[in-house]
């Protein structure tokens, strides 16, 4: 567990490589899952609002998992061994649905992976940032959400095409093989630094000793994460609007065909962003990021209906995903020490799902109590203010 990570100047070495191919592994199996989860729970009689508390739960204890997760990763010096358990309890998490008779089974299962998914994230993004060169974390974690986002087109296609030969609870099973090559690719072809064991590290301490560059980034990445909602309300938002003209039931699929959009635009534009950013600058290419959030939330404030023009909309989010995904982690690793980097990546990634979590309930009670146009000014706003401060980081030493 102790090897040396490579040591090759082309930032595409062997670890690189791995732990894309363990992402596109990893989102294949749980995309697959969850793609026929509502269904699933429809046909053993659970009520449409227990997806809700699944999903809800889940993410909440994925996003304090990640911060938990880094702290020890730091304190212990050890990286791969967490990733290994963290990939391993999400395999079995999903494939564990196949055996559920009642919801809070599943509920069960997916808070089991989600822990999983929570505790692997900081220590493989560690991981990540200490095999390569800083002058190159804007192509590996771009290169990385590539792969992690096929993963993700690629397992609603495979549930589709299984759902037409064999049951919903063989298929949760099916999973456990995309799930269990993620674990041999990370346990058998990704090597991590161990660094020394620092045990008098209390967890207030890991916090403290973030640099005061890192955390005036997150005050940016937290505002304009308050106001990025699930992108599945744009689905919903582009359904409402297509439907006077097309009826529900088609504007429903060209709803859907527009997220597919969105999704494509979104692995397209990982590699090439991160690539860009690491000649011109990350920060400024995050900022403009958040800056074309706005422009996606202002561009749903008009009434037009068009397919066309709501398909410029989907690709604009479709792209801003992209860059956010790929240079906040980025710009952490360069504002990280060693010594802290597992901690910070937790701590970012757990602003990111508070973020996720206000986002979403504020816009749709906007949306509910006010109006379609309040939430996504809301979100407008907070991602202008977003980019203002992302564009002030600097990195002191």
């Amino acid at each position: 567990m102790g090897e040396a990570p490579p040591t090759s100047t082309h930032w595409l070495n062997r670890n690189i490589a791995a732990i894309a191919t363990t992402s596109f592994f990893s989102d294949l199996s749980h995309e697959t899952a969850t793609a026929i989860l509502p269904v699933f729970l429809a046909s053993i009689g659970a009520a449409p609002s227990a997806l809700g508390i699944i999903e809800g739960v889940a993410d909440a204890i994925s996003s304090f998992a990640k911060m938990g997760a880094g702290y020890w990763s730091d304190r212990l010096g050890i990286r791969k061994p967490i990733a290994v358990i963290g990939y391993l309890f999400t395999a079995l998490g999903q494939a564990s649905f196949g055996f559920a008779t009642h919801w809070t089974h599943v509920l069960a299962g997916r808070t089991a992976g989600w822990f999983g998914r929570g505790i692997r994230g900081p220590v493989r993004d560690a991981i990540a940032s200490e095999s390569t060169e800083p002058q190159h974390y804007g192509k590996v974690f771009g290169f990385d959400r590539t792969l992690d986002t096929l993963g993700a087109i690629l397992g609603p296609s495979t549930a589709l095409a299984l759902v037409a030969w064999t049951s919903y609870r063989n298929i949760f099973f099916l999973t456990f093989i995309p799930g269990l090559l993620a674990v041999l690719t990370v346990g058998f072809l990704v090597k991590a630094k161990k660094l020394p064991p620092n045990p008098t590290l209390s967890f207030r301490q890991s916090l403290r000793n973030l640099p005061p560059d890192f955390r005036f980034f997150l005050v940016g990445v937290g505002i304009f994460g308050a106001g990025d909602f699930a992108h599945t309300l744009l689905i919903l938002r582009a359904s409402q609007m297509l439907t006077p003209a097309h009826g529900p039931a088609t504007a429903a699929k060209l709803a859907i065909s527009l997220y597919l959009i969105h999704n494509i635009i979104y692995a397209a534009a990982s590699y090439p962003v991160g690539y860009l950013a690491d000649r011109f600058g990350k920060r400024r290419f995050l900022a403009a990021g958040y800056f074309i959030s706005g422009l996606m939330c202002a561009g749903f404030l008009f009434p037009i209906s068009h397919y066309y023009y709501l398909g410029i909309l989907f690709a604009l989010a479709g792209l801003f995903i992209a860059i956010e995904d790929a240079l906040e982690r980025a710009i952490a690793a360069e504002l990280l020490p060693a010594e802290v980097r597992a901690s910070g990546y937790g701590v970012l990634a757990t602003i990111n799902g508070v973020g996720d979590f206000v986002s979403s309930v504020v816009v749709g009670l906007l949306w509910a109590h006010v109006s379609t146009g309040a939430g996504f000014l809301y979100s407008g706003i907070l991602s202008i203010i977003g980019a203002f401060m992302i564009a002030r980081v600097r990195k002191s030493n």
